[in-house]
C-alpha cells in the first residue's frame, strides 16, 4: 500500500483542468506569445555561461571545449523536444515537476521539484556572484569605488585568508569592520540586484517580460559587437593545441558549459501566462536554444582564438580577454553587456522558482500559502517573496564555485528525468495525434529506436576498444581512489547495455532515448563530491516529502 501510494500519478485531464487552459482557471494573465517565451528562453540561456562559466570551461578544455557545446547542445536540443512534447500534452506550470508526476508518480515528481531548486533559486546564487562582479567593474569605469568588503562573499574572504592569497579577498579580511567579533563581510551589489528582481517578479509577468526584451534586444546586439571585434584579433596559432588536456579536459568543463544551457526549461514554467502553451511553449524552447548554440560555439572560437586557454580561468572572461588585448573600449561595453545579460537571467529564474512551488502547493505537497495568487498583479506573491529569501539569504555565506557544480549536476537529472517520462507516456490514438496536427501543436515524430540504437551501441563500443585499447579496462580497473571516479562511467554503460535491450524488444522511441542517454552521459562529467552533496540534498527533501508532502498530497486516499 505504502508502495503504491509512492509513485500514485496525476492524470493529464486534472493537471490541466487545475491550471492552465482548463476550467478551473488558475488566476494567472495569459500574456505570453511565442516570441516573448523564445525571448524569456534567450534571456535565461546567455547570461552567466557566456559572460562567467565560459571562462573555465575553456581553462580546462582549451579551444576543443566547442565539443562539448556541441555535445550539450545535442543532449539539450533532445531533452527540449522531450519537454516540448510534455508542454504540448500537459500545458500547465510545474516544468518537469508536473512531468515527472504524469509519468514517474508522486515520489519522483517531489524529487524533480526538490531538484528545480537548486536550477533556479540556488542557480540564482551564483549569477548574483557573478553580475555583483561586472557591475563592480562598471561603477569603477565612472570612478565610483566600492569598499571590497561590500563586494566579496565572506567565504571567499576567509579562503583568501586561510591561503595567505593576495588580492581582493585579502584586502576585505584586513579592511572590513567588526562587530561582537564577526567581520561584516557580504556582496552588497549582489544582495541589491536579488531585492530589485524579487520586486519586479512580484509585481507582474507583463512588466518582467518588456523589461526581458528589452535586455534580450540589448545583449544580443552588443555579443554580436563582441564578437565581430574580437574577430580581428584572433589567432589561429591559440586554437594549437586543439585540446590540450585531451577529451577529458574537455569534459572537465561539463559543469560550467552545461550551466549555460539550463535556462531553457524555465519556459515551460510559464505554461499558464502563455496565450497558447500547447502550441508556442515548444517552439520558444527549441527556437532559443538553436539561436543560443549558434552564439556560444562562436564565441568559444572567438575568445579562444583571442588569447591563450590557459588566461581564461578567470570570473569575467570577456573583459579579461580585451584587457590583456589593450582595447579598453570594448571594456566598458562588456561590463554592460555582461550586467545587462546576467539580469535577464535573474528575471527568469526568479520567475520560474515561484511558479513550481505554486504548482507542488496546488498538489498539496506544499503548504497551501504557496499558491496564493495576489489579487491585483496576478503573480504567486508568497511563493516569490520565498524564492527572493532562498536566494538571497545564502548570498552572505557561500561561494560561486560551489553553486555552479551544485546546480548543474541537479538540473541534469531532472534533465533526465524528463527524457525518462516521455519514454513511459502512454502512446496517444491516431485521432489524438491528428487532433494535435491540426492545431499546431507539437509532437516528437516517433521513430522506432528497435534497429537504431543497438547497433549504433555496438559501433559505439567497438570503435572506443578499436582505437582506445585500454579504455575499458581503466574504467573498470577497481582499486584505489579509481572506484568512486570511474562509478559513473560504469554505470553509465551499464544502462547504455539495458535500454539498448529494451530498445530492441520494446521499439522504443529514439528522440527521447537519446536525450536520456545524452544526459546520463554529461552526468558522469560530474566530481565525486558534486554526487555526494548532491545526494544529501535529496536526502533533506526525502525527509520533508514524508514528514509533510505524503501525507497531505490530493492523492492520499485516506484524506
Amino acid at each position: 500500500m505504502l508502495l503504491s501510494n509512492l509513485f500514485r500519478k496525476k492524470s493529464t485531464s486534472v493537471i490541466v483542468k487545475e491550471g492552465g487552459d482548463g476550467e478551473q482557471h488558475s488566476g494567472l494573465h495569459k500574456v505570453l506569445n511565442v516570441r516573448d517565451l523564445t525571448f524569456f528562453g534567450i534571456a535565461a540561456i546567455i547570461g552567466g555561461g557566456t559572460f562567467s562559466a565560459i571562462g573555465n570551461a575553456c581553462f580546462s578544455g582549451g579551444p576543443g571545449v566547442v565539443f562539448l557545446y556541441v555535445i550539450c547542445a545535442i543532449a539539450c536540443g533532445f531533452t527540449a523536444l522531450c519537454y516540448a512534447e510534455f508542454a504540448s500534452r500537459v500545458p500547465v506550470s510545474g516544468s518537469a515537476y508536473t512531468y515527472a508526476y504524469v509519468s514517474f508518480g508522486e515520489l519522483f515528481a517531489w524529487i524533480i521539484g526538490w531538484a528545480l531548486i537548486m536550477e533556479y533559486s540556488i542557480g540564482n546564487i551564483y549569477i548574483a556572484f557573478s553580475w555583483s562582479g561586472y557591475f563592480t567593474n562598471l561603477l569603477e569605469s565612472f570612478h565610483l569605488h566600492l569598499p571590497e568588503w561590500l563586494t566579496i562573499n565572506y567565504k571567499s574572504a576567509q579562503d583568501a585568508l586561510m591561503a595567505n592569497k593576495a588580492g581582493e579577498g585579502l584586502t576585505a579580511w584586513n579592511t572590513a569592520p567588526v562587530v561582537g567579533g564577526l567581520r561584516i563581510i557580504f556582496d552588497l551589489p549582489a544582495v541589491v540586484i536579488n531585492l530589485l528582481i524579487t520586486y519586479l517578479v512580484y509585481r507582474g509577468t507583463k512588466e518582467s517580460k518588456n523589461f526581458s526584451n528589452a535586455m534580450v534586444y540589448t545583449k544580443l546586439v552588443i555579443i554580436a559587437l563582441v564578437i565581430i571585434v574580437g574577430a580581428f584579433y584572433v589567432d589561429i596559432a591559440n586554437w594549437t593545441p586543439f585540446m590540450p588536456n585531451g577529451f577529458g579536459g574537455v569534459m572537465g568543463g561539463v559543469s560550467a558549459v552545461f550551466f549555460a544551457y539550463i535556462g531553457f526549461d524555465a519556459v515551460s514554467t510559464l505554461a499558464e501566462e502563455s496565450k497558447n502553451p500547447q502550441r508556442d511553449l515548444p517552439r520558444g524552447m527549441i527556437y532559443s536554444l538553436v539561436i543560443c548554440t549558434v552564439v556560444y560555439i562562436i564565441l568559444a572560437l572567438v575568445i579562444t582564438g583571442m588569447v591563450s586557454y590557459k588566461l581564461l580561468g578567470v570570473s569575467d572572461p570577456l573583459a579579461e580577454i580585451f584587457a590583456l588585448k589593450g582595447v579598453k573600449w570594448m571594456l566598458f561595453i562588456v561590463s554592460i553587456a555582461a550586467v545587462v545579460a546576467m539580469t535577464s537571467v535573474l528575471l527568469v529564474f526568479q520567475m520560474g522558482q515561484p511558479r513550481i512551488w505554486m504548482t507542488m502547493s496546488r498538489d498539496g505537497l506544499m503548504p497551501k500559502k504557496f499558491s496564493e495568487i495576489h489579487p491585483k498583479y496576478k503573480t504567486p506573491s508568497f511563493a516569490t517573496i520565498v524564492t527572493g529569501l532562498v536566494v538571497g539569504v545564502p548570498i552572505f555565506f557561500t561561494d560561486e564555485n560551489f553553486v555552479l557544480d551544485f546546480t548543474s549536476i541537479g538540473t541534469l537529472f531532472a534533465f533526465v528525468l524528463v527524457c525518462g517520462g516521455v519514454l513511459l507516456l502512454s502512446p496517444q490514438s491516431e485521432a489524438e495525434l491528428a487532433e494535435r496536427a491540426t492545431k499546431g501543436k507539437f509532437r516528437i515524430p516517433y521513430i522506432n529506436s528497435k534497429w537504431i540504437f543497438p547497433p549504433l551501441f555496438a559501433v559505439t563500443v567497438a570503435i572506443l576498444v578499436v582505437y582506445i585499447p585500454n579504455y575499458f579496462s581503466d574504467i573498470f580497473h577497481f582499486s584505489g581512489d579509481k572506484i568512486a571516479t570511474n562509478l559513473p562511467l560504469i554505470v553509465f554503460y551499464i544502462l547504455c547495455f539495458v535500454m539498448a535491450v529494451i530498445a530492441f524488444r520494446k521499439n522504443l522511441s529514439l528522440i527521447p532515448l537519446l536525450g536520456l542517454i545524452s544526459c546520463c552521459y554529461l552526468l558522469t562529467g560530474m566530481a565525486v563530491s558534486n554526487w555526494k552533496w548532491f545526494g544529501v540534498w535529496l536526502v533533506i527533501g526525502l525527509v520533508v516529502y514524508f514528514m509533510y508532502g505524503f501525507k497531505n498530497s490530493k492523492l492520499n486516499k485516506n484524506k
